[in-house]
């Protein structure tokens, strides 16, 4: 048994900036840098899916880093991004994914990636469509697509391919723990 706590103090993930600007890059690396109280200078490569720019970082951080990532990033409208957080000991993994025009959705992820419902918002799903279906106007597949990110995986999917930049650098952001 652990004598310190049953949660973990650090975790790590992934920031990819899928198109950005170039005029609004060293906005990004400034809000990395705050988010993360550590330097970010991304090497930032072309996007091929629309001619503007993007790049990726690994991090490292106390848990619910990504979720001040995100936080600093959404403040652009232009941007789309996704911010992975690992689950650790006693905490879920996160994935924010933000896309202009739908905006910043979060998910809880297991272990092994896969986006997890929890039980209210499955039941608050299920009361939903018991209620409205009676109008017409509830469709449970739409909405727990949008429960699980489909629409924001589906508008990036173009973004992520090609995203393994071949001789591309890595780089690693650290905030410091405890």
């Amino acid at each position: 048994m652990r004598a310190s706590s049953q949660f973990a103090d650090a975790t790590a993930g992934v920031v990819y900036i899928h198109s950005s600007p170039a005029a609004l890059c060293p906005h990004v690396e400034w809000a990395l840098s705050t988010a993360l109280s550590s330097p970010a200078q991304l090497r930032w490569n072309a996007q091929p899916a629309d001619g503007q720019l993007r790049a990726s970082s690994d991090w490292i951080g106390p848990v619910g880093t990504a979720a001040r990532i995100a936080q600093s990033l959404r403040t652009w409208p232009v941007l789309r991004f996704e911010v992975t957080e690992d689950p650790s000991e006693g905490v879920d993994g996160e994935r924010y994914s933000f896309v202009p025009g739908l905006g910043l959705w979060h998910g809880s992820t297991g272990a092994n990636g896969d986006v997890m419902l929890g039980e209210m918002r499955l039941r608050a799903l299920l009361q939903a469509a018991e209620e409205l279906d009676a109008h017409g106007t509830f469709d449970f597949r739409t909405e727990l697509d949008r429960a699980l990110g489909a629409p924001w995986d589906e508008d990036l999917e173009a973004f992520r391919q090609g995203t393994d930049n071949v001789g591309a650098e890595v780089t690693w952001l650290r905030r410091d723990v405890g």
